[in-house]
C-alpha cells in the first residue's frame, strides 16, 4: 500500500512539473517580446506576407521559416493577409479570394492549421516582430456559416435577397449589415479569439472606411481591454486615425510618386501633397508609405511597370519621407511580375538588386531617429533648389539627428543650386560632402542621394 502511494506521488510530481513546464514554456513565448507600443512603431518598417504566392508550397510553415531573414531588412511589423478559409460559391478563379471569408475563426487548410499559425506568431515575436492579421469586416464570402445561422446579419436589396456590396463588382462576397447590433458583437469576439488564442498583435482592416466609424471605435477600445494593438485601415480618411486607427493608407503619396515616375507630375505635386497632409491629418496620426502592395501589383502593374528607372529613387523615398515603409512579398527579391490574384502563383527569392537596398535603409530607418515616422515622428522641411519642378531635396530631424533626401525626379540630367549648406556624409558611400548655395551640382536622371547631417 505504501509501495503504491510512493509511486502515485511520484506519478503526480511528475505531472504537476510537466504542467509547470508546459506553462513556463508557454509564458517563454508570450513575453518573448514586449506588448506593441507607440515607441516602437516610431522606427518600424511593416511587411506584407502573402502565404499562398511565397513559396511553392504556399504555407504558413514555409514562410515562418524565412521570418529571421526578415530582420536584415529591419522588418518590426508583419502584416499576413487573409489566412481563414475561403467560400466556394460564387467564388473567383479557381482558388477565390482570400477575401471571401467563410469562418472568421478557422483556417485555410491549404495554408496549413491553427498550430502552424501560432508558430509563425511565436516565432516572429521571438525574432522581435510583431503579427497584424488582415480583417475584412465589410463583408463575407458565400460560404460564411453566418448566412444560414444569422441571414438578418446581411444587406438586402427591395426583394430580400442578400447582396453583395452596392457600387461594387464584388460578386464574390455578401455584404454585412451593422444596423445589426448582434452582428457586431458577433465581430468583435471573432477579432477577440485571435488575441486570446494566438496572441497577435492587431489587424489590417480591410476597406476600413466602409464599415461605419463607430464600430471601429467601440471595436478597439475592447480589443485594448485585452492587450495592446496595433490598427491599420485600408483606408485614407484621417477621421479614422482619431479614436480608432493607428495608421492610414499614405495613398494620394503613392499617386504621386506613380505620376512622377511616369512623367504626369513634377516635384510640385509632391510639396502640394506634403502640404495637403499637414492640413488633413493630425501630428500623431501615421500613414503607411508604399510603392507597391496585393492590389497594386496585382491589378495595376510591377514597380518597373509604374515606375521604370524611377524605382529605386522611389523606393528610397518611401523609406526617408514620413510614415511607415511596407514591403510587399516579393518586392525584396527584385520581383517584376504580377501575381496571379485568383491562382496560385510563385515567387522567385533570388537576391538581386533590391534585397541589399532594403537592407540598408531598414537599418537606417530602425536606427536613426531623423526618419521616425510614428505619432511622435521627426520633422520635415522642404529644402529649395534653383529647379524646384524637378529636384526633390528635404530635411528630418529628431533629438539632434538630422537627414537630408536629395533627388532628381525626372528623366533628364539636370543641374543645380540649393539652399543646403555645410558638409553631410553620403549614407551609400560614407563620402564627406560640401554643400553651398553658390556650388552647382549636377545629378543624373532619376540620381538620389541620402546624406547624415
Amino acid at each position: 500500500m505504501k509501495k503504491t502511494l510512493f509511486i502515485l506521488s511520484l506519478i503526480i510530481l511528475a505531472s504537476c512539473k510537466t504542467e509547470t513546464k508546459d506553462l513556463q514554456s508557454n509564458n517563454n513565448t508570450m513575453d518573448s517580446i514586449t506588448p506593441i507600443s507607440n515607441e516602437a512603431l516610431e522606427s518600424a518598417i511593416i511587411y506584407e506576407a502573402n502565404i499562398r504566392q511565397y513559396s511553392p508550397e504556399g504555407t504558413f510553415s514555409k514562410f515562418t521559416e524565412d521570418i529571421p531573414k526578415l530582420k536584415e531588412l529591419g522588418v518590426k511589423i508583419i502584416w499576413v493577409m487573409p489566412i481563414y478559409p475561403i467560400s466556394t460559391t460564387k467564388s473567383k478563379g479557381s482558388l477565390g479570394s482570400y477575401y471571401a471569408i467563410s469562418d472568421y475563426t478557422k483556417v485555410n487548410p491549404e495554408f496549413g492549421n491553427l498550430d502552424d499559425v501560432k508558430n509563425l506568431v511565436n516565432t516572429a515575436h521571438k525574432n522581435g516582430m510583431y503579427v497584424i492579421l488582415d480583417w475584412v469586416a465589410n463583408h463575407t464570402g458565400w460560404d460564411h456559416v453566418w448566412l444560414k445561422s444569422h441571414p438578418e446579419y446581411y444587406t438586402k436589396n427591395e426583394k430580400g435577397e442578400i447582396t453583395h456590396t452596392v457600387g461594387t463588382d464584388w460578386t464574390d462576397v455578401a455584404d454585412l449589415n451593422y444596423d445589426n447590433k448582434e452582428m457586431r458583437t458577433e465581430m468583435l469576439e471573432n477579432m477577440k479569439y485571435w488575441l486570446k488564442e494566438v496572441d497577435v498583435d492587431g489587424f489590417r482592416c480591410d476597406v476600413a472606411g466602409m464599415v461605419p466609424i463607430d464600430f471601429w471605435e467601440n471595436t478597439v477600445t475592447e480589443l485594448k481591454k485585452v492587450k495592446p494593438v496595433f490598427m491599420l485601415a485600408e483606408a485614407w480618411e484621417p477621421n479614422l486615425l482619431e479614436n480608432a486607427f493607428d495608421m492610414g493608407y499614405g495613398w494620394d503619396t503613392y499617386h504621386r510618386m506613380n505620376a512622377i515616375a511616369q512623367g504626369k507630375e513634377t516635384v510640385k505635386n509632391w510639396d502640394d501633397r506634403m502640404t495637403q497632409i499637414d492640413t488633413l491629418y493630425q501630428k500623431d496620426d501615421i500613414l503607411m508609405s508604399f510603392i507597391t502592395n496585393h492590389d497594386e501589383n496585382s491589378w495595376s502593374g510591377t514597380v518597373k511597370e509604374r515606375m521604370g528607372d524611377a524605382s529605386e529613387a522611389m523606393l528610397a523615398l518611401s523609406y526617408c519621407a514620413p510614415g511607415m515603409p511596407l514591403i510587399y512579398s516579393g518586392q525584396e527579391y527584385d520581383m517584376n511580375k504580377r501575381l496571379r490574384f485568383f491562382e496560385k502563383d510563385t515567387i522567385s527569392k533570388v537576391k538581386g538588386k533590391v534585397w541589399p537596398l532594403m537592407a540598408k535603409l531598414g537599418e537606417l530607418k530602425n536606427n536613426n531617429k531623423a526618419l521616425n515616422g510614428g505619432k511622435n515622428a521627426a520633422s520635415y522641411n522642404k529644402i529649395n533648389s534653383s529647379d524646384n519642378k524637378n529636384i526633390l531635396i528635404f530635411s528630418r530631424e529628431k533629438d539632434g539627428n538630422k537627414l537630408t533626401y536629395m533627388a532628381n525626379l525626372s528623366n533628364k540630367e539636370v543641374t543645380f543650386t540649393s539652399e543646403k549648406e555645410g558638409e553631410s556624409v553620403d549614407f551609400f558611400t560614407n563620402e564627406k560632402l560640401a554643400f553651398s548655395k553658390e556650388k552647382p551640382l549636377t545629378f543624373k536622371p532619376w540620381q538620389y542621394k541620402i546624406l547624415i547631417d
